[in-house]
Order: structure tokens, then sequence, then C-alpha cells
């Protein structure tokens, strides 16, 4: 819930820079095709008017003369219509047929791809011609045959073509008045290159605020992670204390009692309870302090060359006494009397916090394996067990300082989520590493692997 509080505002923030972006862009995109269509009729202008100091048809010589010619043809055809719905499709046939002359029987088209050659502009054009009105002219009068209506003109000065110039033609038998439009290859893409910049720039903002917002909710996410772990850790370290002090206060009531003043065994016993949770109490903090001093300074190791397979007999020996009926215990060594510098003490706690972690994570009789063997790389030390396991996701987190894998209830198993930590800044002291394969149920395997000296 608390995530889709953070993401959601946030996505939104970014659906509305995305919409602003869109529409800078479209803006932009409008403006640009704007200069750009007033730059090509502009220019067009200027060869049309360069044209007409040789030219004063513009270019439309030949075609004025065949319309001229056919108009004669066709006002007889017009007189000769008795049905309105004929004149109507005499009028569009006529338009078809003046479009189609003007066309292709000029050459202004070809003029101005010349002349937008030599100013470097795109050369590539495409004429389109839009009759305004078409009269016939006989000695009496003139006859208005076809008139575009006013939302065909409208929809051609909407549309995508560029307007020229609108020219006005009279001839013996016609008069008339067409929109010379021209189409631009690749117009599209020539606004595209001017807006690159736009666009990457956009596409910058829009990646820089993305990767803020990911930096900042990694941070928040870790800042949150970590106050989760210190809130169990404080959690954790209050239960670790409070059991041994209890039991002292209630050991040291249990002495003011008047039945044990004068019974020395009870007074005996009461003692080394009090000397036990003590020396608990002690250890604990002992181990609390030396996690904080590796926090202030690089973590020191006394490494002396070591017998390995010895060290990790008697270490198992240790662990099987102290574990009894509580675990089936398996070792096996192919170590080859491997050696290695190693400081006993810290090599001791790392293999015991492993295996007291395989009994404390197991279920019932818990099965430990402790295998070491020797390879070109160095000497690999693995503690395996058949216990709950570690899911996939939590393994990457299971070697940092506090952190516990979730089980449930968190004080099911007792501990401050150092033992691991722990583990890993000893190995890596040694010049080694930790590593762990597992399956939730399955049970761990742990890989302690640290370099060899002969």
């Amino acid at each position: 819930m608390w995530k889709l509080k953070i993401i959601l505002p946030v996505l939104a923030a970014l659906a509305i820079f995305i919409l602003t972006q869109v529409y800078i862009v479209r803006q932009v995109w409008k403006q640009k095709d704007e200069v750009f269509s007033l730059k090509y009729r502009s220019e067009s202008r200027e060869a049309i008017h360069e044209m007409a100091t040789f030219d004063p048809y513009n270019g439309f010589k030949k075609a004025y003369f065949i319309i001229d010619d056919i108009s004669r043809l066709y006002l007889q055809k017009k007189k000769a219509l008795l049905n309105p719905v004929d004149s109507v499709i005499f009028a569009q046939n006529l338009r078809e047929s003046y479009t189609k002359i003007l066309s292709e029987d000029q050459i202004l088209s070809e003029y101005l791809s010349k002349y937008f050659d030599k100013l470097g502009l795109e050369n590539k054009i495409k004429p389109l011609i839009y009759v305004n009105y078409i009269d016939l002219i006989d000695i009496q009068d003139n006859i208005r045959v076809y008139k575009a209506p006013l939302r065909e003109l409208n929809n051609q000065q909407s549309g995508k073509s560029i307007l020229v110039y609108t020219f006005n033609s009279e001839g013996n038998n016609y008069k008339i008045a067409f929109d010379y439009y021209i189409d631009i290859a690749n117009k599209e893409r020539t606004i595209l290159r001017e807006l690159s910049l736009t666009l990457i720039l956009g596409i910058l903002s829009f990646g820089i605020i993305c990767a803020i917002f990911i930096a900042t909710l990694r941070n928040y996410l870790e800042e949150k992670r970590l106050s989760n772990l210190k809130t169990d850790f404080i959690n954790n370290m209050t239960h670790e204390l409070k059991t041994p002090l209890s039991t002292i206060t209630v050991a040291g009531k249990t002495l003011k009692h008047e039945s044990v003043i004068g019974n020395r065994e009870k007074i005996k016993e009461t003692a080394d309870m009090i000397g036990k949770q003590s020396l608990h109490l002690n250890e604990f903090i002992n181990l609390i302090l030396e996690i904080s001093m590796w926090e202030r300074t690089q973590f020191q190791v006394d490494r002396k060359e070591t017998g390995v397979e010895d060290l990790l007999k008697d270490i198992a020996g240790n662990f099987r006494n102290g574990c009894g009926e509580d675990c089936k215990f398996t070792e096996h060594y192919d170590l080859k009397g491997a050696r290695a510098e190693i400081d006993d003490l810290y090599f001791t706690t790392m293999i015991t916090n492993l295996l007291n972690n395989a009994v404390k994570y197991s279920r019932n009789t818990a099965e430990i394996h402790l295998e070491a063997f020797s390879d070109e790389n160095g000497i690999n030390i693995k503690v395996a067990d058949k216990g709950i396991g570690i899911s996939r996701s939590e393994q990457k987190n299971i070697f940092d300082k506090f952190y516990r894998v979730s089980t449930g209830n968190i004080h099911e198993s007792k501990g401050l989520g150092l033992g691991l930590y722990y583990v890993r800044k000893i190995a890596e002291a040694h010049g080694g590493s930790v590593r762990v394969s597992s399956r939730k149920g399955k049970g761990s395997v742990f890989i302690v692997s640290i370099p060899k000296t002969t």
C-alpha cells in the first residue's frame, strides 16, 4: 500500500510531463510546418515573377491553348443539355478534363524544381491543380459552368499541400481561375530533422527525470529497508539483553530468600546461573562492540600458516559435543595436507557460526554435513543442511548486517542478523569469499573459499 502511495503520484507527474512534452512538440511541429510552407510559397512566387519576365503565361501557354480550343466544343454540348442532372455531370467532367490539361501540359513545375535546386532546397515536387470556377464564353454571354463549393475550397486550403499561386486566365472561349499547389517530397523528414534537437532534449529530459525518480525510489526503499533492519535489530537486541538480565534479576531475588541463605548448594547453583548469564551478556556486548569497531576501522586478523584439516576436525569435534542428540552430523575432508594463512580464533568463529545456523534453521533433528576439499583455486569449506532453506529473493541480502531471513515470527530463532555478516567479513579478511546455494524447504549449502599456501 505504501508503495502505491509513492508510485501513483510520481506516475501521475510523469504522465503530465509526457503530455506536456507531446503538446510542446506538436506546437513546435505546427510552427515548423507553417515556416516550411511559407518559405516554399515565398520562393515559388519569386520564381513565378522571374518566369513572367520571359513567359507571360507562367508555363501554362500550351494548356491555355488546348483549353481555349476545346472550350468551343464544350460550349456546344452545354447548350444542348436540358436535364439539370446532366448539367451537374457535365460540369464535373469539364473540371476533371481541364484539371488534367493544366497538370500535364505545363512547364511551371519543372521550372520550380530547377529553381529550388539552385537554392539548395528539396526539388522533388508534385503539382496539384484545384479549379475554382470555369466560364464558357460565347458572343452573347459568359456561362458559369462550374464553381467549386466553399467546403471544397476550405479543404484545399487546410491540406498538407502548399498553395503557391491563384492563376486567372481568359481566352476567346473560356475563363478560368485555379489554385496551383505543390507537394514537397520528404517534407515530414525535413521538418523532423529540424525538430531533432527539440526531440532529443525532450527525450533527455524524460530520461533524466526517470533516472532521478528511479534513484530516489531506490534510495527511499533502501532507507526503508535499513530502517526496518534497524528496528528489527533493536527489538532482537532488547530480547537478547532482557533474557539474561531477567535471569540475573530473578537469581538475585532468590539469594535473598531465607530458605536459600542457609543452603550452600542452592547458593552455588544460583551463583553459577548468574555467572553463565553474565558471561553470555558479556559475550553479546563484546560482539556488538566488535561489529562497531569493524565499521570504524579496517578489520584486522592475525593470520598464521595452519593445517586446515586439523583445525576443522577440532571445530567439528567441539560442535559435535555441543550438538548432542539435536543433530546428525557428518564430515568429509579431501584437503591433501593443504595449508593456509588463518587466524585460528576468527576462522573457528566463522565455521561455528555456519554450523550453528544449520542447527538453528532446521526442523526437528538437524542433518548437517561438513565437507572440505582443495583444488587449484584454493580451499573450499562446505556446510550443508536440510533445513528450511532460503528463498532466491532473500539470498542476495543474507550477508548484510542485521538482515534476518523472514521465517514468520522473527523471534522464533534468536539472533541479531549478525552471524552471516560476521562470516562474510572474516572470509574477506582471509582473502576469500562466501556464497550460498539454497531452495526454500530443501535446505542450504554455504561454501567458504580461501586461498591456500601449499
